[in-house]
């Protein structure tokens, strides 16, 4: 009995002092103005940790559905309905988009078969850019190397959370999230500007103001997330929040801090980082140099698909490079909200793409795993 309480207090420990290095290490590369610090730091942070002592059981698995749940309502707050509207007009090149990344990352999934030795199907579910969680949660129902899957989709989603938004942020680095308040609001209605809001109104009506519409989001959430778990809807935690605040704030205008953005970036890179699992990477090591070397590769592929976007339909650049990533949903939606680009386009886009893998994943992935079986 002594034993565990030295060990959940070992565990708590290294929690703490994983938070406090986070912290202290986003404060200063935020003031320093790297871009998007409140996500890389903590991921590069957690990464570095969980190398150095491994897997921590103890890591609150909620720190990750918080933080989604966070930027979803953020993005939500700056989603206008127009950018739905226009992407009708771009929903040709978007279409051509997505098919060649298939395509490339079908011809990765061949290569990794090939070279790594990896069943066809597990590394056909690993190479495919985006809804990287449905998608592990796919390969145990097919009957596809789980662990393989996850390794292969989380090396893909940390290199493309370091290097784009890096890249991004170093060519168009002007953060738009530094205002005091973000306002989200029925177009068709004029409201007072947020300064002078903030210096008129009633303080005791404008706390009130402010409790009330926290409960009612969160309350709205939590029955959105719980209604996405019964319609299994894809990135639930994500898109679940995003949906049901878009409608929310339609109706009922609400200014959010900007604190709520850089804390739900904070808590999304802690999660994503601290999944990084050496003992399981070193198993499927020849795997993992390949993946990396085929995910760069891709990337570039997509930033060329991106500036051939923008050149088509004349959508900003950043935009363009952000809503044509392999995948990283959350944090291109991030990225182009910290930066300003077209955060509602940048989401359009990667939704999009997510649909079509998870309505067709499924069905080539199982042609993939039965035609072996047909040949034996």
């Amino acid at each position: 009995m002594t034993k565990t309480i030295t060990i959940d207090n070992g565990e708590i420990f290294a929690l703490c002092s994983l938070l406090l290095l986070a912290l202290t290490f986003s404060f200063i590369f935020d003031y320093l103005h790297f871009p998007v610090a409140w996500f890389l730091v903590p991921l590069l942070v957690a990464i570095i940790f969980s190398m150095v002592k491994g897997k921590m059981e103890s890591f609150p698995h909620s720190f990750g559905m918080v933080g989604q749940g966070m930027i979803a309502v953020v993005t939500a707050s700056h989603f206008s309905l127009d950018s739905l509207v226009d992407a009708r007009h771009y929903l040709l090149p978007l279409f051509g988009a997505i098919f060649i990344t298939g395509i490339f990352s079908l011809l990765n999934g061949f290569l990794l078969c090939k070279i790594a030795k990896i069943d066809p199907c597990s590394s056909f579910l690993g190479s495919i850019p985006g809804a990287g969680s449905s998608l592990v949660a796919m390969s145990e129902e097919m009957g596809a190397d789980a662990i393989a899957v996850t390794v292969l989709q989380y090396v893909r989603i940390l290199l493309v959370s370091l290097i784009v938004p890096n890249i991004v942020g170093f060519y168009f680095s002007t953060p738009v999230l530094g205002t005091p308040i973000i306002e989200s609001c029925n177009p068709e209605i004029c409201f007072t500007p947020t300064n002078e809001l903030l210096i008129t109104a009633d303080l005791p009506t404008s706390i009130l103001t402010a409790v009330v519409k926290t409960v009612l989001i969160i309350l709205t959430v939590t029955l959105a997330i719980q209604i996405g778990k019964l319609i299994k809807l894809p990135s639930n935690l994500f898109l679940a929040p995003f949906f049901s605040c878009l409608i929310l704030f339609w109706f009922i205008p609400t200014t959010i801090p900007p604190i709520i953005f850089s804390i739900g970036l904070f808590l999304l890179g802690l999660s994503t980082g601290i999944k990084f699992d050496l003992q399981t990477i070193n198993k499927l090591l020849k795997a993992v140099l390949i993946e990396i070397i085929l995910v760069i590769f891709l990337i570039i592929i997509c930033f060329i698909i991106g500036y051939e976007f923008h050149q088509i339909t004349g959508l900003d650049m950043m935009s363009s490079l952000l809503g044509t990533t392999p995948g990283g949903l959350n944090t291109m939606t991030a990225t182009a909200l910290e930066l300003g680009g077209d955060s509602g386009m940048v989401l359009t886009m990667q939704m999009v793409r997510m649909f079509f893998i998870l309505t067709f994943s499924p069905f080539f992935a199982g042609s993939i795993l039965y035609s072996p079986h047909q040949n034996n």
